[in-house]
C-alpha cells in the first residue's frame, strides 16, 4: 500500500473522530438551553390553549394550589401548567400542572376544578 494512501486514511480517520468529539461537546453545551427553551414553548402553548378556550388561568392556578396544599400540606414551590385537555363537554376538560417533581391533574365537576381522581 502506498505511503500517501496510508497518510490519507489516517488523516480522514483523525478528522472524523475529531468531528464526532467536537459535535458531541457542542451538543452537550447547548442541550440545557435547548431544553429550557422547549419547556418555555410548551408552557406558552399550554397557556395559550387555556386562555383561547375561555379557561381562566387564575382560577386554574388557585384550584391547583388549593388541591396540592390539601394533599401535601403546603403550597407547591413551582406550579407550571404543562397540558390542557379540552374534550367535548366541560366535565371532560383536564388541566395538568407540574408541581416541582410531582404532576397534578385537575378535572371539572359541575363547573368547578377538582382533583381528577375525585371526579
Amino acid at each position: 500500500m502506498p505511503t500517501w494512501l496510508i497518510i490519507l486514511i489516517v488523516v480522514i480517520v483523525v478528522l472524523a473522530v475529531g468531528g464526532i468529539i467536537a459535535r458531541s461537546q457542542q451538543l452537550k453545551r447547548s442541550r440545557p438551553a435547548f431544553e429550557r427553551s422547549l419547556e418555555q414553548v410548551n408552557r406558552d402553548l399550554a397557556a395559550a390553549a387555556a386562555s383561547d378556550r375561555g379557561w381562566d388561568r387564575d382560577t386554574l392556578e388557585n384550584a391547583a394550589r388549593r388541591i396540592y396544599a390539601a394533599e401535601h400540606g403546603g403550597e407547591p414551590l413551582e406550579l407550571v401548567l404543562v397540558e390542557v385537555r379540552d374534550r367535548p363537554g366541560t366535565d371532560e376538560d383536564e388541566a395538568v400542572f407540574r408541581c416541582g417533581d410531582k404532576e397534578l391533574t385537575l378535572g371539572r365537576r359541575d363547573g368547578e376544578w377538582v382533583h381528577a381522581s375525585a371526579r
